[in-house]
């Protein structure tokens, strides 16, 4: 069936993570995502991991059916053609994705010249336009200050790329907002979206700049607690760990069932004077309900506690590593419809993700491999800019654009 975005024409100007997340998402969905990139790949092209063979399994990662490019951004022709490419004419094209600086020959002003109804999304780092990276905006944000273990004063980092993911799922969602618009009333725009504001918009979103405001309270690190109602982690007898959760009152029932501890419950209640079936009550109790748990927990290998919980409905995940995760966890395999081995150039077969939105009336479009570096340099050429083959040969040999890469 006919892929929810097909159609769309997206060229997309970027490196690291927010920018091309962005535009994956749109491609996994069917937009023709167009990435160009300098000769010899950009700022991102060797970022790691990488595999022995120097491969950057990062830029495999976040460039899945997309088309490439590789252009000599530095000469006049070079830019030219990409000028052209941006501002294509047709309604599902003009649209450009970037977190390069909007500036000389990738200014608003300068393309807009050539197509008036472009539609122009801008990932940016601080609100002013100044540098800003994930790993300085969330130091920032707060949440390292209140990520670590408990009574811990030094701040801890993370290793996901939070706001970095959140601003490019983010970004997919403001360029469709943006061709919704233009399609309605034929006006394109420039889009600013800066990765700062997305992460403090989520620290008021979530109720942390009220809690500093208003009750004059900072979070503190809590370890692997879940601040405001019961979850922690507890070891298993085989040497793993889980994360038990019970936020909802089925949650927390069910866990109690599962652990057998009702019996040891009303003592805990009179001596702290709490009532348990209320979440923030289990909070203020959770180091008093914890060691109960804790031993059953203990009595049990992972798979005995997998099928106790599973059987009661407990809210629970095992902790993994990526290598468990990808060799023990049936979520992340072919046994889940997301996932499908595929053949990526450079690499090998690898586990590939669909799109994780699930249309229950489209079928969701095969996982496709990210392409080699100006895989499609000639196919675009032609095809989106008119160019004749005498034309992309001379490009070639004047070293404007290149190939594929092997």
């Amino acid at each position: 069936m006919t892929p929810v975005l097909q159609g769309l024409r997206i060229v997309e100007g970027s490196a690291f993570v927010a920018a091309p997340l962005g535009g994956m998402t749109l491609a996994q969905l069917g937009a023709d995502v167009i990435r160009f990139d300098n000769l010899g790949g950009g700022l991102d092209y060797h970022r790691w991991p990488v595999t022995d063979e120097g491969v950057s399994l990062f830029w495999t990662g976040l460039n899945k059916a997309k088309r490439s490019i590789q252009v000599d951004l530095r000469s006049p022709e070079g830019r030219e053609l990409i000028t052209e490419l941006i501002t294509a004419p047709g309604p599902d094209g003009g649209i450009f994705l970037s977190n390069f600086p909007e500036a000389g020959w990738l200014s608003d002003e300068t393309l807009r010249a050539h197509r008036d109804d472009l539609i122009y999304m801008n990932i940016i780092g601080n609100p002013d336009e100044s540098t800003a990276v994930d790993y300085t905006v969330n130091p920032a944000s707060g949440f390292a200050m209140a990520t670590g273990p408990s009574g811990s004063r030094m701040p801890t980092n993370h290793v996901l790329p939070a706001w970095d993911t959140a601003t490019g799922l983010t970004t997919a969602l403001g360029l469709l907002a943006a061709e919704r618009y233009r399609t309605r009333t034929g006006v394109g725009q420039l889009v600013k979206i800066s990765l700062t504001d997305v992460a403090f918009a989520m620290v008021s979103n979530l109720g942390y700049l009220a809690q500093a405001q208003l009750m004059r309270e900072d979070r503190v690190p809590v370890g692997n607690d879940l601040y405001g109602a019961f979850g922690r982690d507890f070891p298993t007898r085989d040497g793993r760990r889980v994360m038990v959760v019970a936020i909802s009152g089925r949650q927390w029932q069910s866990l109690v069932d599962a652990t057998e501890i009702s019996e040891h419950l009303p003592a805990i209640e009179k001596a702290l004077g709490l009532d348990l079936s209320k979440e923030g009550d289990r909070w203020d109790a959770r180091d008093a309900v914890a060691s109960f748990i804790a031993p059953f927990i203990a009595r049990h290998d992972l798979d005995d506690l997998r099928a106790i919980f599973d059987d009661h409905g407990v809210c629970w995940g095992p902790y993994q590593t990526f290598r468990q995760l990808v060799e023990e966890d049936s979520r992340c395999s072919t046994d889940n419809p997301m996932f499908a081995m595929v053949d990526q150039p450079g690499v090998g077969r690898v586990l590939a993700p669909r799109t994780p939105l699930d249309f229950h009336r489209i079928d969701r479009s095969p996982p496709e491999p990210a392409p080699k570096l100006g895989q499609h340099t000639d196919e675009v050429l032609l095809q989106e800019i008119g160019l004749s083959e005498h034309d992309v040969g001379l490009l070639h040999d004047k070293g404007i654009v290149a190939g594929p890469v092997d």
